[in-house]
């Protein structure tokens, strides 16, 4: 038993066995079917030959008839010739014996006027088939060829006048010169039958040897050709194993030939290149928080030690401010490190709703407070921009980036937020230092700053652009970073929404 259920006793598990069981089990359908028709075919074909081994015979007898040859009594069909004019038959055998048909024939004699003259090409010019029912016997012989009860055959039958023969051939059958002879011959449906099921008896033998053989060998070559197909499929399942968390750099080797398997082998070391990626970074990711984390914690440790250590020199509203501000970047980290770790679960945004991005971005450019340099913050829009979402997320994406614009804006601000082609666009572009062209895309990774002279308290923890951008993806939407001639210009695109109903 497995996770899926309970595993059938017989069915195989190895796939090489099951594609081996299938092959065998579709093979051996097809030579049924092949077989039932070879074994119908070959009845018929064995039918058709018996009735003309009869017509033969009915033939032969005619021709010995009209030479003036009595037939002899041994004979493969039953027939029998009768006359006019005469009680017994001329001539019978073949099992006609069981009738006694030397007292008496047993098939009707023909009329004397029943053929015309015949035509100049010869006296046999055709014969006629059709059923007659053959007396009962009820003293015949158990084992004879027409049974006990009699029944209704199909017979041959042809004419033969007798002033057609030579007077010497009408004489050696003891006929009348102005009689009329009749050839029967019957047709027996088990003789035919007897000869059909004797040949396709050995013909089904043959047959079922035949497909037995087949069989086992279909089995076995499609067994060993998925065996070596399977060859590199057990050696990637082994080298996918050996990869470890502790070495995660193993890859699976790739087949020369561009087959299924070689695309399975490259998609499995593409798999395993974005989880050694994954586990890198996230490895440094929590260097890095370590890092961020320790800095406020030792400077907080350190404060307070020194305080304890010197009561009456310590300056305790400083040391408490200290403190505090120390606490605070402690707080926003923890904050942001959670919120990073919620961003990367993917987890579906909770308490969506339409909101005006425009209304959004001018309160808060009217609420942002600039507590260490007078800058001046703008905010231009010409109508409202409705997104859907997370007002809460929105507002922390906005923040985080008015924040950035803040620490390197030299005198001003400016937000633009503008609608096109069913896409919100807001940007947000400051008058600093800008940023190098090679590091467009840094800038959006974690714990980096650009600014490596700037203090930790002034430049951030390097978390608010790396928060915007998941928070933009979040939303099905793209953040990037514009070239400028003057400062950083960040470009935020997101799915318009209709506007919401009041």
């Amino acid at each position: 038993m497995n996770a899926t259920g309970p595993r059938r006793g017989w069915w195989p598990r190895s796939v090489r066995a099951r594609t081996a069981l299938a092959a065998a089990s579709a093979a051996a359908v097809i030579l049924v079917s092949i077989g039932w028709w070879v074994h119908c075919d070959v009845y018929r074909e064995s039918t058709q030959i018996a009735e003309g081994q009869t017509e033969k015979q009915f033939l032969a007898l005619v021709d010995q008839l009209e030479e003036g040859v009595v037939p002899l009594r041994r004979s493969t069909v039953p027939y029998e010739i009768v006359a006019t004019g005469r009680r017994a038959a001329v001539a019978y055998g073949g099992g006609m014996e069981e009738f006694d048909p030397g007292t008496r024939h047993v098939l009707p004699a023909p009329p004397k006027a029943e053929l015309p003259a015949p035509p100049d090409e010869g006296p046999n010019w055709g014969y006629t088939t059709r059923p007659v029912r053959l007396p009962a016997r009820p003293d015949s012989a158990p084992g004879g060829r027409f049974g006990k009860g009699g029944g209704t055959y199909l017979v041959m039958y042809d004419d033969v006048r007798a002033d057609e023969l030579s007077s010497d051939t009408v004489a050696a059958l003891g006929v009348a010169a102005d009689a009329q002879l009749r050839v029967y011959v019957v047709m027996l449906p088990h003789a035919g039958e007897e000869m059909a099921e004797t040949i396709t008896e050995a013909t089904d033998r043959r047959l079922l040897q035949a497909g037995l053989v087949s069989l086992v060998l279909i089995a076995a070559v499609v067994y060993f050709a998925v065996r070596i197909a399977l060859r590199p499929v057990e050696a990637i399942r082994v080298l996918t194993a050996s990869v470890t968390a502790s070495d995660p750099r193993e890859r699976v080797t790739v087949p020369a030939k561009g087959h299924e398997i070689t695309a399975l082998a490259t998609t499995i070391n593409s798999t395993l290149q974005r989880l050694d990626d994954a586990a890198a970074q996230q490895r440094r990711f929590v260097a890095d928080a370590a890092h961020e984390l320790r800095s406020p914690l030792t400077t907080l440790l350190t404060s307070l030690e020194v305080a304890l250590a010197y009561p009456e020199r310590t300056n305790w509203p400083a040391a408490a401010t200290t403190a505090a501000r120390q606490t605070r970047r402690l707080q926003a980290l923890t904050e942001d490190l959670l919120l990073l770790a919620r961003l990367d679960t993917r987890a579906p945004t909770a308490g969506s709703e339409n909101l005006d991005l425009t209304a959004l971005a001018f309160r808060l450019a009217e609420q942002y407070p600039f507590t260490e340099s007078p800058l001046t913050l703008t905010c231009d829009s010409t109508a409202p921009a409705h997104v859907h979402g997370n007002p809460d997320e929105y507002e922390r994406l906005l923040r985080n980036l008015i924040d950035n614009a803040a620490r390197h804006a030299a005198h001003r601000i400016q937000i633009t937020i503008r609608s096109q082609d069913g896409w919100v666009v807001l940007t947000v572009h400051d008058d600093g230092p800008g940023v190098p062209a090679k590091d467009a895309e840094r800038i959006f990774e974690r714990f980096v700053r650009l600014d490596d002279s700037r203090s930790r308290d002034e430049g951030g923890t390097g978390l608010g652009l790396a928060i915007a951008r998941d928070l933009a993806h979040q939303h099905r939407g793209t953040l990037t970073l514009t070239p400028r001639t003057l400062g950083a210009c960040f470009q935020l695109r997101l799915p318009q929404a209709s506007a919401s109903a009041e």
